[in-house]
């Protein structure tokens, strides 16, 4: 479950200041409000979780002075102006120079909200990217990111091994929730370009004219360069790619016929439109597509990964268990089953929510896995699947994760194990023979 982001609420003026607060907290914000530009600089640096939102003339240093220091610091952080009728042209300059948006008073506070809901979903975005870049800095991490032994999940880490050493353009297409941005860092981690530039952007979280600013430039008056230069020699990762317009589609051709073969700069595009019963093919023009689609991969839902759900929800339970201080909940055999037949609309992402959900309930002592699922699919019934399995499938799914988390829970004591779970030792040790067990990954 995401973390709320923060609003830093910069203004002179006390009233303004709590009204502006007022609201966006009762909008479900985590609101921190400053008297002044000096003092906010104090708290909002870089990496900062949230997005800051300030007056444009106040005493000291003004919005102008604070946008253009918040820039120096960190270029990704959505700054939102306050101005009033007369400061329109500065405001305009303000977005030049960086900041994310601006509204003119008096404003609706309904406007205030749907723009800071834009602003930290950005933020959101581009956080979540920087931590994936630093976890993924070298190429070995990402086998530890892609979690998962079925034959999609192997065929997958193999792609990505060879085409990450590959020169070409790459398509990413998949579901909502399946990972797509991480085998996008994944594929810059393994290869060639893995000590250089790694820049993404979201097509579809900009109007076009400030998309162009960032894709294409001009580079503004805090010295961000555009996006195309900014990734020159990397990989510019294009998440959204089906949002570009007729003409920014033309003018990323141009780019990338101009840069020659092979490209000094890795496009990597990532599409969303599967789940919609469209193609990225539909969206983009022919010769775009194609250039995009010399090599492609496709990302295979949850739904279709079989006891990798299991697994992973093993691992994710453990990991907010400890981030919580309280103990990981046990998965009886009718729980197994269920996670293994829901159709997860939301893949990944899904469970990932399900996990912390799952943890916080058995903190609290109440409260089903079934419920949750239910919850999270309430057109789908939780014992329904769009694969149908055979039972021995389901069974053998329960018994491998069982025997993983007993292992796991015992550190690799044989005797504890086989003392828990009832089974002599031959048994215990075909059975991890079978499902691929080593007494050596959990010592």
């Amino acid at each position: 479950m995401a973390k709320a982001m923060k609003i830093a609420i910069v203004d002179d003026e006390k009233d303004m200041r709590q009204s502006i607060s007022q609201w966006l907290a009762l909008s479900g914000f985590d609101t921190e409000s400053y008297a002044s530009a000096e003092e906010a600089l104090k708290s909002v640096g870089a990496d900062y979780p949230g997005i800051v939102v300030s007056d444009i003339r106040m005493p000291g240093m003004d919005g102008m002075g604070f946008l253009r220091k918040l820039m120096s610091v960190d270029s990704g952080l959505p700054v939102i102006l306050i101005t009033g009728h007369g400061d329109v042209p500065m405001a305009v300059e303000a977005m030049r120079v960086g900041a994310y948006d601006f509204l003119e008073k008096p404003f609706n506070p309904d406007q205030m909200t749907d723009l800071a809901k834009k602003a930290t979903q950005t933020r959101r975005l581009t956080l979540d990217s920087r931590a994936l870049r630093r976890e993924l800095g070298d190429g070995g991490a990402v086998m530890k990111k892609l979690i998962g032994a079925s034959p999609e999940m192997e065929r997958l880490r193999e792609d990505i091994l060879d085409l990450g050493q590959a020169d070409g353009h790459v398509l990413i297409e998949g579901e909502t929730g399946t990972g797509k941005t991480l085998v996008a860092h994944a594929l810059h981690a393994v290869g060639a370009r893995a000590g250089k530039k790694f820049k993404l952007i979201s097509c579809a979280a900009f109007e076009e004219e400030e998309l162009t600013r960032r894709l294409f430039g001009p580079i503004d008056e805090g010295g961000n360069q555009p996006l195309v230069e900014a990734a020159r020699g990397g990989t510019l990762v294009l998440e959204d790619v089906e949002a570009l317009s007729q003409s920014l589609q033309a003018r990323l051709l141009t780019f990338m016929n101009d840069q020659g073969t092979p490209a000094e700069t890795r496009i990597i595009a990532i599409c969303n439109l599967q789940e919609q019963g469209k193609t990225c093919e539909d969206a983009l023009r022919a010769d775009l597509f194609y250039r995009l689609a010399a090599l492609k991969i496709t990302l295979p839902p949850l739904r279709q990964r079989g006891e990798d759900i299991l697994l992973l929800f093993t691992r994710l339970s453990e990991q907010f268990a400890e981030e919580y201080g309280c103990e990981a909940p046990q998965v009886s055999a009718q729980e197994a089953a269920q996670l293994l037949q829901s159709p997860w609309p939301g893949n990944v992402r899904q469970l990932i929510n399900i996990a912390e959900r799952a943890v916080l309930q058995n903190r609290r002592g109440s409260g089903t896995i079934a419920s949750l699922l239910m919850a999270d699919n309430d057109d789908v019934a939780p014992t329904m699947t769009t694969d149908g399995k055979p039972l021995k499938e389901y069974v053998e799914a329960f018994e491998r994760m069982l025997i993983d988390n007993t292992m796991r829970r015992h550190k690799g004591s044989i005797v504890n194990v086989m003392e828990e779970l009832c089974l002599p030792r031959r048994t215990l040790n075909e059975k991890m023979a079978k499902y691929a067990l080593s007494r050596s990954e959990y010592i």
